[in-house]
Formats: structure tokens, sequence, C-alpha cells
């Protein structure tokens, strides 16, 4: 985890600012596209990665359990489908807008013909947010670009004991210089009766919020994610770091390394390393 912290922090030093930054250049973008009656627009990245590596996929107590005739492959492939509908468009003049959202993270073990190659994991996350967009100078170059908050549901579809689930009130907070920008992300947990709770101690993993750090040189767009290291004392947390670069036309590669606790649902309590290369459709950014 230290080691990809200074992969970014190394990748930061060669800050330059552009003429017009990314998130006005994402905000642009947005807007042509509303323009078309029952438009959607890309949400979250989208991506597909032929070939994930997931270090301890074998060791996971849930599987364990649940899967003791079957033999998982520690490759498998992982996609993400992220995309959000304009319900409400600058609401009385103002800019504020209300979306709905929907996020899908699949892990397929296609490469298992043992056991015909079945879905391991999708994480399915409806949301509905309204978003603020504001272009306020905070000095030193920094400028606060956009807050949201949002009811956000996030379940993985499955029946006990594999059952996985959680709702939440979450903010963003985006603050921008130049190529840089740093969107900070805290949530509120629902709570559940005990009795509806399949997963009570999911926040000792997750935490109360995440940190996103992303960077535009070039052509090339960098990410980092940091989520309950602070909170849990470097113990629980986990760290994500994603490289997305030009290939051909639209068509982008990426490059994706994951350390910690929560890569999915089925194993938020789960420490793994996965690293995974492939090509993106859509950015951050």
């Amino acid at each position: 985890m230290r080691f990809l912290f200074l992969i970014c922090l190394f990748l930061f030093s060669f800050y330059t600012v552009a003429e017009e930054s990314p998130i006005d250049q994402r905000i642009a973008q947005e807007k042509n596209i509303q323009e078309v009656k029952f438009s959607i627009i890309p949400h979250k990245p989208n991506y597909l990665l032929p070939v994930t590596f997931n270090q301890k996929i074998q060791s996971y107590a849930v599987y364990k359990d649940t899967l003791s005739d079957e033999k998982l492959q520690d490759i498998e492939i992982k996609f993400q489908i992220s995309f959000k509908i304009p319900l409400l468009v600058d609401i009385a003049e103002l800019p504020i807008s209300v979306y709905f959202g929907y996020t899908q993270v699949s892990l397929w073990q296609a490469y298992n013909a043992v056991n015909s190659s079945p879905f391991r994991e999708t994480n399915y996350e409806p949301e509905i947010m309204s978003l603020w967009h504001q272009d306020k100078s905070l000095g030193l170059g920094w400028k606060f670009k956009l807050a949201s908050l949002s009811f956000t549901h996030q379940s993985n579809g499955r029946s006990d004991p594999i059952s996985r689930s959680w709702n939440r009130i979450e903010s963003n907070l985006l603050f921008e210089r130049g190529n840089l920008t740093v969107a900070m992300n805290p949530w509120l947990r629902i709570e559940e009766s005990a009795s509806e709770d399949n997963n009570p101690d999911l926040l000792d993993y997750y935490g109360h919020g995440k940190i996103y750090v992303f960077y535009k040189y070039q052509d090339n767009s960098f990410s980092l994610l940091s989520r309950n290291n602070l909170e849990s004392g470097f113990s629980k947390g986990a760290i994500e770091f994603a490289w997305s670069f030009p290939v051909h036309g639209r068509v982008r590669g990426y490059f994706q390394v994951f350390s910690g606790y929560g890569n999915s649902l089925i194993g938020y309590n789960e420490y793994t390393n996965t690293i995974g290369l492939g090509i993106s459709l859509t950015d951050w950014l």
C-alpha cells in the first residue's frame, strides 16, 4: 500500500495547469449529452479487465463454507458498468440537478470451465443524487467545483448466507487545482434491524468515507482511492490505483491495482491484493 502511495506522489509531482480543467471539460460534455431526450451519461468509469488476478481468493472464508466442492481460479474477468440519467436539470435556473445513477461491478470466473464459468460476485449500486455545480476560488490556486448528496443502495443480490447489502446517505465534495482533483466522499449508513442486517460489522472495514485523488497528464488519467485507512489506523483499510491511457480512438487501456479489504461486498472483511489490465471507455474525468 505504501508503494502505491509513492507511485502517485511521483506522478503528481509533474503537476501542470491546463487551459480548461478536467472537471470543466466533463461538465461541458455532460451538458451536450443532456440536450438529447432520455440521455444516458457516463457516471463512474466503465471498463473491462479480461485479466484480473486475485491473490487470496482461495482463502476467502465465505467460500470455504459455501463452495466446499468447487474450486475458484485466481484469474478472472472484472468489469464495471456505470451511468446516470438526468431527472431534473438546473432546478429553478440554479446549477442544481437531480440524477438517477446505476453502477454494477461483476467478477466473472470466465476461465473456470470446470465449474461452468460462473459469475462469482456482482455488486449492484443504484442511487438518487443531487448535484450542485460551483466554481468558487479558495486561494492558492484551488477551487471548489461540486457538491452532491445522494441516497445509495448497494447489494450483491444473493441469498443467505452470502447475501450482502447496505443503504447509505453520502455526499461528494470536489476540489481542483489545474489538472489535480481531490474528492472527499463521506457517508452515513442507514441502520437495519439485527435480524435483517447480514453484515453488521461492514463499517469496521469500509469506514465512514473515502478520498479520491485524480490527475491528468497529457492524455493519461491517474486515480488513487483511499478508504478507511486513517480511521482504522491502517489496519482495515483499502487503497486502489488506476491508470487510463490512450490506445485507439475512444478505447483506452486501463490498469488497476487494489490492496486491502472490501474489494467486493462478498469479501468486505477479507484482505486481498488484485491487479487487472484491460480497456476503459470512460474515466472519472
